[in-house]
């Protein structure tokens, strides 16, 4: 079954940084989603297949970078300047273009990310 599985999540201080990885199909756009609790699960990135295409929600603009290495099956989420409000579980996940709200197969467990002020 389709499913990304992600890593790299931790504890940070406010200003920090964290790199969260995803093994992921090199086939497909990749999304990476948070989710905080008691808030719904949100879209902060996505990447393209060949990585001509990145997006990024207002929140985390300016502030992370999604890359992928096909070759290795991995996407990246560098977060720098990292705030409180960026706690949550991350999960990545696979899509058929980043303009899609489809995501194929399942949620993986996801990481998580704690940053203390």
């Amino acid at each position: 079954q389709l499913q990304a599985v992600e890593s790299g999540g931790g504890l940070v201080q406010s200003g920090g940084s964290l790199r969260l990885s995803c093994t992921a199909h090199s086939s497909y756009a990749i999304g990476w989603f948070r989710q905080a609790p008691g808030k719904k699960r949100e879209e902060i990135s996505c990447i393209e297949i060949n990585s001509a295409s990145t997006k990024y929600a207002d929140s985390v603009k300016g502030r992370f970078t999604i890359s992928r290495d096909n070759a290795k099956k991995m996407v990246y989420l560098q977060m720098d300047s990292l705030k409180p409000e960026d706690t949550a579980s991350y999960y990545c996940a696979h899509k058929a273009v980043c303009d899609s709200s489809t995501i194929f197969g399942s949620w993986g467990q996801g990481t998580q990310v704690t940053v203390s002020s």
